[in-house]
């Protein structure tokens, strides 16, 4: 591996590289011990694999048995079997029971997927001598949870005695389990406990997750590094979203038990952000000051992204209003409404104040800046064909074209080093596709 485990001040352990690793560096690949799909997925995807039903193609299969579980193919029901079948007789009436039904939609969730660990649990090699995976999940610390907290599971059939007592295997579920993500939208939940066990967290991460996800393959992890990783430096990578500036530590504390000190939640500490938030107009106007103090240049196309993550102390003081939740919200609905419907021209300024919080938020190479990026280049472009271009002599398009071109080589700059990730036909894909046709302009 080209990592190591080493003692840490606070934490359990840290993982340090053992020689450089370029940006872009799979540092530790692993698969899931369990994995369960989110509602909306299901029949869209193989329970399986995860992969995504080719629309254009014979759809997925359903189980028999229970019609609740869909594959690609045989396959994919045959390597499923080995757990499914502990629950599929049961399953339906479990889902249809009155205790199910009163979940929280994230408790229902929380219950298959643990209902899915003990059907790996109850399967061969159940033992956590002969089960890898299970020992390694059973050496990860429990979350902060106290007394009987485990959600109500589908009974299992099988004659073996369970080793394992349900609130165990719980109490490391929560704090334990990763949101899996095809092209950046989370599809499913899974829990991968090499993973866990070798990084911690930091809101300035230097790797993060991606999933590799193929046709009657199980889905693979990898954490990739974000920048140059120095040979004995700490690996870390993001538990929550970055931008949750102001629900963050809340969530650390109920389900990690930690306060995190990185360096943007110690920057975040020592500031003092007004209230209330700027909204509407005020926003907009705000945010427009923002993105012209982060990139001080005479025209967007001129815009270059920072090598350096951002220092939030160095941003003017009448702008750290903007630094709470609800405006980086507020200004993505407005983005992504301006983006769909139009006006056009109104995306593209709205679309710059999100990627000056986006580079203020999050380090260099992070994911979100790359797809947000591919987004704005794809708005410039809708600007381009959408226009009738009322005065030949001053085209929208010598004014649009190069900031589109600009957005989409940033984005390609930002997404190359985490390369492709989740389904085929990803965001790198459509990178391709739009520069064809900025090129043909």
């Amino acid at each position: 591996m080209s990592v190591s485990l080493q003692s840490h001040a606070t934490a359990r352990d840290k993982a340090v590289s053992n020689a450089l690793l370029p940006a872009g560096t799979t540092v530790v690949s692993a698969t899931s011990l369990a994995n369960v799909l989110l509602p909306k997925e299901k029949g869209r995807r193989c329970d399986f694999c995860l992969s995504l039903a080719p629309q254009s193609e014979v759809r997925l299969q359903k189980c028999t048995s229970c019609a609740s579980y869909w594959y690609c193919g045989t396959k994919c029901q045959t390597s499923h079997w080995r757990t499914h079948k502990k629950y599929c007789k049961n399953i339906n009436r479990f889902c249809a029971s009155r205790k199910f039904e009163q979940l929280e939609g994230h408790e229902k969730l929380d219950a298959l997927l643990l209902t899915h660990l003990l059907a790996e649990c109850s399967a061969g090699g159940a033992e956590e001598a002969d089960n890898p995976d299970l020992s390694l999940f059973m050496s990860l610390l429990p979350g902060p949870v106290t007394g009987n907290n485990a959600p109500p599971t589908c009974p299992l059939a099988t004659s073996r005695r369970p080793t394992l007592l349900v609130d165990d295997l719980y109490s490391r579920c929560g704090n334990n389990n990763f949101s899996i993500h095809s092209h950046l939208t989370t599809i499913a939940h899974g829990i991968f406990p090499l993973a866990s066990r070798l990084f911690n967290h930091s809101c300035v991460p230097n790797a993060v997750a991606k999933y590799r996800i193929a046709p009657g393959k199980e889905v693979q992890m990898e954490i990739v590094a974000l920048r140059d990783i120095a040979p004995g430096e700490e690996i870390c990578i993001p538990y929550v979203d970055p931008a949750l500036l102001e629900t963050r530590q809340k969530i650390f504390q109920l389900t990690y038990d930690f306060t995190c000190t990185c360096p943007s939640c110690t920057a975040l500490s020592r500031l003092d952000i007004p209230q209330p938030a700027p909204a509407g107009e005020e926003l907009i106007s705000l945010g427009t000051t923002l993105h012209r103090f982060l990139f001080p240049v005479p025209t967007p196309d001129a815009i270059e992204l920072p090598k350096e993550p951002v220092h939030l102390e160095t941003v003017p003081s009448e702008l750290l209003c903007l630094f709470r939740e609800s405006c980086l919200t507020e200004l993505c609905e407005s983005f992504s409404s301006f983006s769909h419907d139009g006006p056009f021209e109104s995306a593209l300024e709205v679309g710059l104040t999100v990627l000056a919080f986006y580079v203020a938020i999050y380090p260099p190479n992070y994911p979100q800046i790359g797809m947000h990026l591919l987004e704005m280049a794809k708005t410039a472009w809708n600007v381009i064909v959408t226009s009738e271009h009322p005065d030949p002599s001053d085209p929208v398009g010598v004014k649009v074209l190069p900031q589109a071109q600009a957005y989409l080589r940033l984005s390609k700059q930002v997404l190359d080093v985490i390369g492709p990730e989740g389904d085929m036909e990803g965001p790198l894909a459509e990178v391709q596709v739009l520069d064809c046709l900025l090129n043909k302009q």
